[in-house]
């Protein structure tokens, strides 16, 4: 595989929800656009969501017990994982997504699943979706669009306004701040981070925060331990879902001599928040502000 193929490392796997796998990376869609099969006309009662975060839209937009099948990583809100499975979000069994009887197919790229189903799909007219936010406030647009989609607008619009208002909130207590450099920890073995990604990059432009691979030109550049020194950022951000992981990153860095683990700038998220582009991103955002203003 090559190195172009490989770029999309833990920011494509994080949306599908597969921890330690590979997916190309590809131009990013507009959120929420049509794929091959012709757009709905009327509220649809039977979906199929090919992203955990898809997942999590369509039960922001008040729809959730509508969803009739999902992949393996679909873990939140809790209710999904009662949920059956067609597949792992890269690989899906047609006949069994088909034997679901969807009228709406819900993905977040074109490639992997999608398209597997999309030929499918359109000779049997069900619209196949992608749900892709390029900014946070395309989280809470995919949300409005999702609500019109299937008739649930007043929970999609109230879901949607809070999350901007949220937003908003972050825009003006961080606007003007004194910008800190970030390097995002993705995968280390090997050692990967977000290079232009551009919803994280909106993230941390939100909370003042630079981007120190952010011209990579691929959204997931493998890159060595000597490059991190040498760039020396104010702070690291780090993946780990328990104390234990926290400790051992701190820790590994420590050793290194990286001098934002030895002032104490490692910080850690969810992964799941943080790499899913969801509602949670944007409960991400707001503690990846508050790290920020921490190490200012």
């Amino acid at each position: 595989m090559s190195p172009a193929k490989l770029a999309g490392l833990m920011v494509g796997l994080a949306i599908c929800g597969a921890s330690l796998s590979l997916v190309a990376a590809e131009p990013t869609a507009s959120s929420a656009q049509a794929g091959p099969a012709n757009t709905p006309t009327a509220p649809a009662a039977r979906i199929i969501t090919l992203a955990p975060h898809a997942t999590e839209l369509v039960y922001a937009a008040g729809a959730g017990d509508s969803i009739v099948g999902t992949v393996l990583s679909s873990d939140y809100p809790p209710a999904a994982n009662a949920i059956p499975r067609v597949g792992n979000g890269l690989e899906v069994s047609v006949e069994q997504v088909l034997a679901f009887r969807p009228t709406v197919v819900i993905g977040w790229q074109s490639q992997g699943a999608a398209q597997t189903l999309a030929p499918a799909l359109s000779r049997l007219n069900i619209p196949l979706m992608l749900s892709r936010p390029r900014t946070l406030r395309e989280i809470p647009a995919d949300i409005v669009r999702f609500g019109k989609l299937f008739g649930t607008q007043e929970q999609a619009q109230a879901s949607a306004q809070a999350l901007t208002q949220r937003l908003d909130t972050l825009a003006r207590r961080y606007a003007g701040q004194k910008p800190v450099s970030v390097f995002i920890e993705v995968g280390n073995s090997p050692l990967y981070t977000i290079g232009s990604d551009p919803l994280l990059n909106d993230a941390l432009r939100l909370c003042g925060g630079v981007n120190i691979y952010a011209n990579a030109g691929i959204a997931a550049p493998q890159i060595s331990v000597e490059n991190i020194l040498v760039r020396n950022p104010d702070v690291l951000i780090a993946p780990a879902r328990n104390q234990a992981a926290q400790a051992s990153i701190r820790q590994y860095w420590a050793s290194l001599k990286l001098p934002a683990a030895l002032q104490g700038r490692v910080y850690t998220l969810d992964p799941d928040a943080l790499f899913r582009p969801g509602p949670r991103l944007i409960t991400a955002t707001e503690e990846l502000c508050r790290m920020l203003d921490l190490a200012r």
